[in-house]
């Protein structure tokens, strides 16, 4: 059943489908952080159309419900790598290309108040990243802490404010006062840090 017709409109999309994590170890190698040249053409496929074209197109449907009730919030889920360079070439476009077609869609749905943002974890426990072995865990996050991020901002009256922007899930833990699951409140990483 169509959201519209069950619901009556669409207050909030999260973009976080996303591809490439998968086989970060592939015969006993982790190619993960192989030089551009060595990558799997796979990845890229899965990190631009699973994860930047599956944002645009979710995008459109949901602006196309949220514009006439004048009012929606779209979050897209990115990181640093945006930014700057994380140890993998494929990553870093993908995540550029969800904070520009964030600014951008921000733009155009700013007179709708239909706010838009990239929201950054820190490293997610994700199975993969436990899985992988590889990551200093020391300030990670819950796969649920973002959904704590999503849920403050759906929540603000004024979530327009923010609209266009990079935020970071443990910089807003600090401004709307949330914790983890489990209690802790990881330390908000910048540029700098990472």
């Amino acid at each position: 059943m169509p959201i519209v017709t069950e619901q009556g409109r669409l207050d909030v999309l999260v973009n976080n489908a996303w591809g490439g994590y998968e086989n970060m170890v592939e015969d006993g190698r982790f190619t993960w952080s192989a030089p551009f040249w060595d990558q799997p053409l796979w990845r890229w496929a899965a990190m631009m159309d699973v994860g930047v074209r599956a944002a645009f197109v979710a995008s459109q449907h949901a602006a196309r419900l949220m514009v006439p009730c004048r009012r929606g919030l779209i979050v897209n889920v990115s990181q640093w790598a945006a930014q700057k360079y994380q140890g993998n070439v494929i990553y870093g476009v993908a995540k550029a290309a969800t904070d520009k077609l964030t600014a951008d869609m921000a733009v155009e749905l700013r007179d709708h108040d239909v706010a838009v943002v990239s929201l950054y974890p820190g490293l997610v426990r994700t199975e993969a990243v436990l899985t992988a072995g590889v990551f200093d865990l020391s300030n990670s996050e819950s796969p649920e802490f973002i959904g704590r991020a999503v849920a403050a901002l759906a929540g603000d009256q004024d979530v327009g404010r923010w609209t266009g922007q990079v935020l970071v899930a443990a910089a807003l833990a600090e401004h709307y006062g949330f914790a983890d699951i489990d209690g802790r409140s990881p330390r908000p990483l910048t540029l700098t840090d990472v």
